[in-house]
């Protein structure tokens, strides 16, 4: 278990110890009538697990779209917690487990989950902070299912001031957090604008070109107008379409262990990722056909949000076979790889790809349909120079997302630092105010 250190405690020789059990009283949530689902507007709000992704940056929790009336509440035997109760998960997954949110008014629970209503003693929102910093890997309990041990939590120990101290770390918390709050969703707004500006740079030069004044016509209806010098082909004109391999788990006799390249491996924005290896058999013909080359682009294949991915290969994946979750195309000696990959990156961020694989069941951009997609191919002089120019912009704008990315986790690192320091006393909140 996660301990508080001794010279935290020594600072402040007036804050007691506490155990969790000790600052308040806990109860379980109850079942919920399977009638009353979806039902809002009832007298109480009914919060089940997946409720504790909707709350403000103080813990509050949004209105839930389940509800139940006092009578119904009564008939369960349901605990009716009063407002400023500290809710949290006892089994669900893993990422809720460490969630703590606090009741904006009186409500029930589901069976999944407890409340823990402070003493009089103890300021609720003091509380939500203090209970906000424990480590809470140390407290489940692994399996299929993780759970939070009760006796665990409760046995957590929490350093306590008087509460006029406890209200004023909950100002100081209150306020200080807001802040980085602030600043965190201003840089994440300033990533969208990046994405957004990044699609259009794609967008603009793979349909328009990069030379000025050039004259354009409709040749592709969702397009719109392409300069007139380029020719309509679809993507097989391009290069060579080929699906990789069905997984295979047993060796056949000679076969090889080998990686192999799969959707997972190939991001949003064209980037592939090949930190998280996974490796199959392949017989050796089929490991010398479905090898991964420099120049050579990568599209997913299936997979609901993920099918149209695409990413152009810059060095050779030695070794390497890949997935039937993958196409692989390989340019045309007239074609150059990193176009195609922008014009597929630009087709599925428009919601072109989306379109063209909507089907009844689980959509696919088969090996067929990505033959056939037609696409706008200038001379390779021009795609040469278009890739070039995207290389140059597209690493420019992810420069800048990654710096933002960096500034915000830097920031969620502070606000965590923040809280601990003022619930263990670390840092006097009125000095520091």
């Amino acid at each position: 278990m996660n301990q508080i250190a001794p010279w935290a405690i020594a600072s402040k020789p007036e804050w007691r110890r506490l155990r969790i059990r000790r600052v308040g009283s806990t109860a379980s949530g109850s079942g919920f009538p399977p009638i009353l689902q979806g039902r809002t507007g009832l007298e109480l709000p009914f919060y089940k697990v997946k409720h504790l992704g909707q709350a403000d940056s103080l813990g509050r929790l949004a209105e839930p779209d389940d509800s139940i009336d006092f009578e119904t509440a009564a008939e369960l035997g349901a605990t009716v917690f009063p407002a400023g109760t500290l809710v949290y998960a006892k089994v669900g997954a893993a990422l809720m487990l460490g969630r703590v949110r606090t009741l904006p008014q009186p409500a029930c629970l589901d069976n999944n989950m407890a409340g823990l209503i402070p003493n009089p003693a103890i300021d609720s929102r003091f509380l939500f902070w203090a209970m906000s910093q424990i480590k809470f890997d140390y407290l489940v309990n692994p399996g299929a299912v993780p759970s939070l041990s009760d006796r665990n939590l409760l046995d957590y120990p929490l350093l306590v001031p008087s509460v006029p101290e406890q209200r004023a770390i909950a100002d100081f918390l209150d306020r200080e957090t807001a802040r980085i709050d602030t600043l965190i969703e201003e840089q994440q707004r300033l990533i969208e604008m990046l994405r957004e500006r990044r699609a259009g740079v794609i967008a603009e030069a793979v349909t328009r070109g990069i030379d000025v004044g050039v004259p354009a016509s409709t040749k592709i209806e969702w397009l719109g107008p392409t300069p007139t010098h380029w020719r309509v082909g679809k993507v097989k004109h391009c290069g060579d379409v080929t699906l990789g391999k069905m997984l295979q788990s047993v060796d056949s006799g000679s076969d090889v262990y080998a990686p192999y390249l799969r959707a997972a491996n190939v991001q949003p924005d064209g980037a592939l990722h090949e930190d998280d290896v996974k490796e199959m058999w392949f017989s050796v013909a089929e490991l010398a056909s479905l090898n991964l080359l420099r120049g050579d682009v990568v599209v997913v294949e299936g997979g609901v949000g993920g099918y149209g991915r695409a990413a152009y290969l810059d060095h050779d994946l030695d070794g390497w076979g890949f997935q039937n979750s993958i196409n692989r195309i390989r340019p045309h000696e007239g074609a150059d790889g990193r176009y195609i990959a922008y014009f597929l990156i630009m087709a599925r961020a428009k919601g072109f790809i989306e379109a063209y694989c909507n089907v009844v069941s689980m959509p696919h951009l088969t090996a067929e349909k990505l033959n056939s997609l037609r696409m706008p191919i200038p001379t390779l002089d021009e795609q040469q120079r278009i890739a070039n120019y995207l290389d140059e912009q597209t690493f420019k704008i992810d420069r800048l997302i990654a710096e933002t990315e960096q500034f915000i986790q830097l920031a969620r690192e502070r606000r965590a630092a923040l809280i601990t320091a003022a619930v263990t006393a670390q840092i006097d909140v009125q000095r520091a105010a």
